[in-house]
């Protein structure tokens, strides 16, 4: 804001607003006399108002310098051209235009520097244990002795003070993005005024900031890594996609087997989605602490419906489909937990996870079947999930229901799920809980409901459940009923990413410290899924082609060898279920995944 009120070239909105209406009736306009012929060609007295701004191109600091010379050029020219009243009014008239447009332009790049002011202080809260630098020194106090206020107007004020006052100022914005102007034009030219500002901003790089930051220690282990709020880049557009080009030969097929362009996919896979259904833990860490038989089995079909929570606002894109062998770990001290999943089988596929907690532990193995009906696509799952809640010694099991989404190929894209859920304890019968997903209907506008009911083991009613699988769920009976859960307020611009929960941001996240863990296998490391995450649709589309096309080759080679692919942290067990061989924890600590063999996926 310092910058904004030491432009004096701006000038006073208000003035300019009460000099329109003083202004006479507007007349067939002649050529503008005010602006001299060589007004566009001088870098330095050039006034360039771009139609609209982004995050990733506006640089205030670099583009300010010209608006400190621009006001001298335009009164001069002012005073020597505006003859008659006539055109004195309809200069100030464009004049104004100007200024509002720029006055539209700086305040929407005050927000935006608003915002990477307050990542950079979360950034350097970190550096609280390491000596820190001159430059880091003089960042803070910057930041801790000069507030941005969003609330102070932008306003015209008349400056005298030095240049050097005003590069200190700028010093504080060094991390704003360059404005990309034409090199063919002679305004975009850098001006002798405007290298001062790039010392500035080049004696400090943003890139070895954040390396140095990752990098801290505290006492000599390493500070908590402080987890993202949104994603490298917005999700890429695909209304030129045409899905009917694609599906037309596919209906009543399992899309399984169908190439899909990488447009259509979400930055995250199928076993980060199983990883998903784990947002809510903290559920069954209530269960493990809860006496009554009845609340439990509550608590636990809860967490069953809040699976699904994630999916209300992901209609409009799918995960990417995991090859053979590969894995995702995610280990979340926080939430207590951690969690292994492995793509176990290609043909069909099924992935397998394995999660572990001093509360519960957590596993499934999941098939899905996809079918294509011309105008919705259903995707029904086949699989068991476990919990099991040592304390108690119960042994909860469920089932998945079908979800349908509508509109394909044209329309608002909604995803519904329909079916019964069946909960029952294997080591008690004291009680079980059915949950119905309440299939949409022409008649009822009620969307999205589920009601349950617990019963005991001579089938009379204990508890009753209702609400919305995204919204909510109650036990009890209205207006007397006790809200059990509602999901997290999602995070800000989540329809720009993916309709990502805060939750899902944080799963393609690459820690530091992990990187060094993981075994090569890992999710993470897949360059289509991390190119489509940061933007870059076209590479990402060709590292896809170029991952799928491998795992083809490997499929041959083990054919023509008669050799099956063997799993390497999950064993089928009875009833054709596939649980964790309980291995991939120790052998990630002891020898580590950098000392052992591991298959080249990608």
């Amino acid at each position: 804001m310092e910058v904004l009120h030491r432009t004096y070239s701006a000038p006073s909105i208000s003035v300019l607003q009460a000099s329109t209406f003083e202004s006479p009736k507007k007349e067939k306009r002649t050529q503008r006399r005010w602006r001299a012929k060589g007004y566009g060609k001088d870098s330095k007295t050039t006034l360039q108002v771009p139609s609209c701004t982004s995050s990733d191109s506006i640089r205030l600091h670099a583009s300010n310098p010209n608006l400190s010379t621009v006001g001298h050029a335009n009164d001069k020219n002012f005073s020597e051209n505006a003859d008659s009243p006539s055109d004195a009014s309809k200069l100030l008239e464009d004049f104004y235009h100007v200024a509002n447009n720029l006055h539209s332009t700086l305040k929407s790049a005050f927000s935006i520097i608003t915002t990477e002011r307050g990542k950079l202080k979360q950034t350097l809260d970190c550096e609280a244990g390491q000596p820190p630098s001159a430059q880091m020194i003089g960042l803070k106090n910057t930041l801790a002795s000069d507030p941005i206020d969003g609330s102070r107007p932008l306003v015209h004020q008349a400056s005298n003070e030095s240049r050097n006052s005003i590069t200190e100022s700028l010093s504080e914005f060094f991390d704003a993005q360059e404005v990309l102007l034409s090199a063919s034009s002679s305004e975009n030219e850098a001006s002798d005024d405007e290298s001062y500002i790039s010392d500035i901003s080049d004696s400090v790089s943003v890139d070895n900031l954040s390396n140095d930051v990752e990098s801290c220690v505290q006492n000599g282990s390493p500070q908590p890594f402080r987890r993202r709020f949104c994603l490298p880049a917005p999700g890429p557009d695909t209304s030129n996609i045409s899905l009917w080009n694609i599906l037309r030969n596919n209906i009543g097929k399992d899309l399984s087997k169908v190439a899909m362009p990488v447009q259509l996919n979400e930055p995250l896979n199928t076993l980060q989605r199983l990883c998903e259904e784990l947002e809510y833990s903290e559920l069954l860490d209530t269960a493990a602490e809860t006496q009554d038989p009845f609340q439990r089995m509550v608590y636990i079909a809860t967490f069953a419906i809040s699976a699904y929570a994630s999916s209300y606002y992901r209609a409009g894109s799918k995960p990417f489909n995991p090859v053979l062998g590969e894995t995702y770990e995610c280990d979340r001290k926080d939430k207590g937990f951690r969690f292994i999943a492995e793509q176990v089988s290609h043909h069909p596929p099924i992935s397998a996870c394995h999660t572990e907690s001093e509360n519960f532990v957590f596993w499934q193995d999941m098939r899905w079947k996809n079918k294509f009906w011309g105008k919705s696509m259903e995707i029904v799952p086949v699989g068991t999930t476990h919990v099991i809640l040592p304390k108690f010694g119960d042994h909860y099991e469920w089932n998945k229901i079908t979800s349908c989404i509508h509109n394909i190929l044209s329309g608002q894209r909604w995803i519904e799920h329909y079916g019964e859920i069946s909960i029952r304890n294997s080591n008690s019968d004291i009680c079980q809980c059915k949950v119905t997903f309440i299939k949409v209907k022409y008649w009822n506008s009620d969307v999205n409901g589920v009601e349950g009911t617990i019963t005991d083991c001579n089938g009379k009613v204990v508890q009753r459940l209702f609400g919305k699988w995204h919204e909510g769920v109650y036990c009890g009976v209205p207006p007397s009923a006790n809200c059990v859960w509602r999901p997290n307020p999602m995070p800000n611009d989540f329809e720009q990413y993916y309709g990502f929960t805060k939750f899902a941001l944080e799963l393609n996240e690459l820690d530091p410290a992990t990187k060094l863990l993981l075994p090569p296998t890992d999710t993470r490391f897949r360059q289509d899924q991390r190119l489509l995450e940061e933007g870059n649709v076209e590479l990402a589309e060709e590292q896809k082609q170029r991952i799928e096309h491998l795992q083809r080759e490997r499929r041959r080679v083990l054919e023509e060898n008669n050799m099956t692919h063997q799993p390497r942290f999950f064993r089928k067990s009875s009833g054709d279920t596939w649980v964790s061989k309980q291995t991939y924890w120790d052998l990630r600590k002891d020898p580590g995944f950098a000392n052992l063999d591991n298959p080249v996926l990608w």
